[in-house]
């Protein structure tokens, strides 16, 4: 016999993981006939501040049908080209981590990197930034979508969104609700549980009790169905991400925004500055074992534009994640599975990630434990390999300036990362294992800009004669400054395209500087 079909889905906790998820299981729901039901309180609030988001959310607003500039009107969201980290080589330095293709294709025996890697070792390279249309566009401050342009580099644009993370659940919540969701209000007073461990209602504090077939944990880092009544072990990686608190803070703009996220490296950590229509975002991650509080706030509020629209907030947090994410019949999404600061914007797409994985080995009421060993095996895979490059920014450095950095400079790694390093050093070559989320340009785009310097490069690319890759790079460089300056800015795609309705805030929002 079949085993019987899950007939209800109930989602604890709200906020973007929470939101994400009954949107998607909302959609999924009205073939399947099952019941989905998101239980939140108003009185615990959410961490989102202000999300920069990978490629791959476009994927997830195709999967729901979303159009994008109505999702961009309603987050009032900007555009996102890459990352550009400053100071973290060494003080001084930056590069762009950017998304798209960089370079053209030269034959079949190496990447494009390793052409340049010979080229720049003889001064006859600029920096790899040139080579790359998104770095270029968004020193630019230009955008454009994409399009059919044959073998210009306008066909390889790809991008990210800076969004509002709070209005995006609200966005979500409508969607949701349109197909279907039941929402619920109120704290958790109690978890009642089958005689097997699995979990069969939740009680909340005004009595009622909301039973459930299957249960996504969305509840933030309390990680009150995952952790708290589940128990499962949380593996500690804050020896290898050693930065355990943000300061967070929202300012007026003060210019037309940029289409990147900056990460700026600081003392004993990071600041980050996301610019939306109506606001930035800005924060400053550190480690309270080398700096207070109160440091950590006044660097953030001296390296900020704009006056300030709201107090600065800290949160505090501890890197790792729970190696099962699912067990029984409960799954964590979000901050209870675990978290990565926001280093590499993969705060959403770890959410997204999870939804997709649920989707692949979606349960019936057998919960059949070989697949919840193969979602737990991918799911854990794929944030080891985040962490891994994380890591990379903070041990490959030349800074010495503070007692972080020469920590971090120094630590142990992951026998993972210390393979990674090691290899590009000898020839810059770049391998990519079992799916890894991060190809063998974004690796390059880190380890280079970080300043590591391989010894030599692929000896395949001896087999095209100097002059002829001098000629060929010259090439990418003049497609490159003339795709760029075809394209228009980004202030005036949006406003041509997707521009928001400009937000009031309320009086008491309104901080003076």
């Amino acid at each position: 016999m079949p085993a019987a079909k899950i007939k209800k889905i109930v989602i604890l906790g709200g906020g973007s993981a929470g939101w994400m998820t009954a949107a998607a299981l909302g959609k999924l729901s009205r073939q399947m006939n099952i019941q989905v039901q998101l239980i939140e309180s108003d009185e615990i609030g959410t961490v989102g501040v202000g999300e920069a988001t990978l490629t791959a959310l476009q994927g997830f607003n195709r999967l729901l049908g979303i159009d994008e500039n109505e999702f961009m009107r309603e987050t009032q969201a900007t555009f996102k080209l890459g990352i550009k980290f400053v100071n973290w080589d060494e003080i001084g330095n930056a590069y762009h981590h950017a998304f798209g293709v960089s370079g053209k294709p030269m034959g079949s025996h190496a990447k494009f990197y390793q052409y340049w890697l010979k080229l720049r070792a003889v001064g006859k390279a600029e920096s790899y930034e040139h080579y790359s249309l998104n770095a270029v566009a968004s020193e630019d401050k230009k955008f454009m979508r994409a399009f059919d342009a044959g073998n210009s580099p306008l066909s390889g644009l790809d991008h990210g969104f800076h969004i509002d993370a709070g209005l995006y659940g609200q966005y979500l919540r409508r969607l949701a609700e349109n197909w279907g969701v039941k929402r619920s209000q109120g704290k958790v007073k109690q978890v009642r549980q089958h005689n097997n461990g699995f979990i069969r209602a939740i009680e909340l504090e005004d009595g009622t009790e909301h039973e459930a077939d299957f249960f996504v944990d969305c509840s933030g880092f309390n990680a009150l169905l995952i952790g708290e009544t589940l128990q499962t072990e949380f593996e500690d990686w804050s020896h290898w991400l050693p930065c355990d608190r943000a300061i967070t803070v929202q300012t007026q703009s003060t210019q037309a925004p940029w289409p990147y996220t900056q990460a700026t490296a600081q003392k004993a950590g990071w600041q980050w500055r996301i610019p939306l229509q109506h606001r930035v975002g800005n924060g400053h991650v550190y480690s309270s074992k080398y700096m207070s509080d109160e440091e950590a706030r006044d660097i953030l509020l001296s390296n900020v534009e704009g006056a300030l629209l709201t107090e600065p907030r800290v949160i505090h947090f501890k890197t790792g994640y729970r190696k099962t994410s699912w067990h029984k019949n409960c799954l964590a999404i979000g901050l209870s599975s675990g978290f990565i600061e926001p280093l590499e914007s993969t705060s959403l797409h770890l959410v997204q990630s999870a939804i997709e994985q649920l989707f692949k080995f979606f349960p019936n009421m057998d919960f059949e434990q070989a697949d919840i060993d193969e979602y737990n095996r991918q799911t854990n895979y794929k944030i080891e390999c985040i962490r891994n490059l994380l890591i990379t920014h903070y041990c490959v450095t030349k800074r010495s300036d503070s007692d972080f950095w020469d920590y971090c400079r120094t630590m142990s790694v992951p026998p993972e990362v210390t393979q990674k390093i090691e290899q590009y050093q000898q020839n810059g070559r770049i391998f990519r294992f079992n799916d890894n989320m991060y190809d063998s340009i974004s690796w390059f785009q880190v380890m280079n800009g970080q300043g590591l310097k391989p010894m030599g490069y692929d000896p395949l690319v001896d087999l095209i004669p100097e002059e002829k890759i001098e000629r060929e790079l010259n090439n990418v460089l003049s497609v490159i400054r003339k795709s760029a300056d075809y394209m228009p800015s980004h202030q005036d795609f949006i406003t041509q395209h997707c521009k928001a309705k400009t937000l009031q805030l309320d009086d008491d929002k309104q901080l003076k500087n």
